[in-house]
């Protein structure tokens, strides 16, 4: 969060306080608010991805108001390196509900490899007048080949436990679990697995890129939807593939030059655009993710303060 002050302060001060101070005096509130709607639809659209992951592995008997909170608790750690930090809400279920953490962490790595899949198809489909834009296609669709062979190989998995079986102590205690998360992760995969959840990413994503046109049209751009989308996904994916946290610099960075150099927009408003932007997809999800978490600390007040699952919970099947 102090990373993201000392981002925002050193763009306004490069672009010039007044000037981005002029472009939000024209600005009309009410399509931020109509953008942090957008970016809600986001989270619950990928819930639902959440929800076909638990089916897929098996796991049920979780009432849905408590997926619903946990899934979006995760959000709370949304600002890491390829939101890594949402590995969370798997121990939130493990705390509440008694599932095991080795069994569900494989959902986040899973859902960012739908989401890249997701984006790469937006990018693609919003490349086709603009030079580079088939480059960040290709980069995110190579990492996502790359990733689901290491899946799949047997020889990179039978390495991967070699390594934990054969060093200290407590990477041997480690090894059963490093066997199961890989199990879940391949259960996860699997090409009928992939469908549904990147079609609900594309979904998903869309939704934020045109929370960026909303925001666009409240400055009175007239910039396309499908350009708007595009700009939004290529800085999410250079901010995804970049591992500094939340992509924060990356993100913004890439986001304002298309914005000015692409899309013709004034250095002051896109500037002004996308720190809006930023705001309603990236910090209104933190916020959501401790809302969810409060809430669910009022349904289990030993939540967070306990590292066993909660006394008095029937355990998932």
């Amino acid at each position: 969060m102090i990373l993201g002050v000392f981002v925002y302060a050193a763009f306004a001060l490069y672009r010039g306080v007044h000037e981005i101070g002029e472009s939000l005096s024209r600005f009309t509130w009410s399509a931020f608010a109509i953008a942090c709607g957008l970016a809600f639809g986001n989270y619950i659209t990928r819930f639902f991805k959440w929800e076909f992951y638990l089916a897929r592995l098996g796991i049920r008997g979780i009432p849905k108001w408590d997926s619903l909170l946990t899934f979006l608790s995760g959000l709370v750690l949304t600002v890491t390196p390829g939101k890594v930090g949402e590995v969370f809400k798997s121990i939130v279920l493990y705390q509440t509900h008694d599932v095991a953490v080795a069994r569900t962490a494989p959902i986040v790595l899973a859902e960012r490899l739908t989401d890249v899949l997701g984006i790469v198809i937006l990018i693609v489909a919003g490349s086709a007048s603009f030079p580079g834009g088939l480059a960040w296609a290709a980069a995110g669709s190579v990492l996502v080949v790359a990733v689901l062979v290491a899946i799949s190989s047997d020889r990179i998995f039978g390495i991967l436990i070699g390594l934990f079986e054969r060093g200290p102590e407590r990477a041997r205690k480690l090894a059963p679990k490093v066997r199961e998360a890989w199990s879940s992760l391949r259960t996860l995969t699997t090409p009928a697995a992939l469908v549904w959840p990147t079609l609900l990413s594309i979904f998903a994503w869309f939704l934020e890129g045109l929370a960026l046109w909303v925001i666009l049209r409240g400055f009175g751009e007239t910039t396309p939807v499908l350009m708007a989308c595009f700009f939004y996904s290529t800085a999410t994916l250079a901010g995804a593939l970049i591992p500094v946290p939340g992509g924060l610099g990356v993100t913004e960075g890439t986001l304002e030059e298309q914005l000015h150099h692409f899309g013709s927009v004034s250095t002051a408003t896109a500037t002004s655009s996308m720190i809006l932007v930023r705001f309603a997809t990236l910090w209104f999800a933190v916020l959501v993710g401790f809302i969810a978490l409060a809430l669910l600390r009022l349904r289990f007040p030993a939540l967070a303060r306990e590292g066993s699952p909660v006394p008095g919970t029937t355990p998932a099947a």
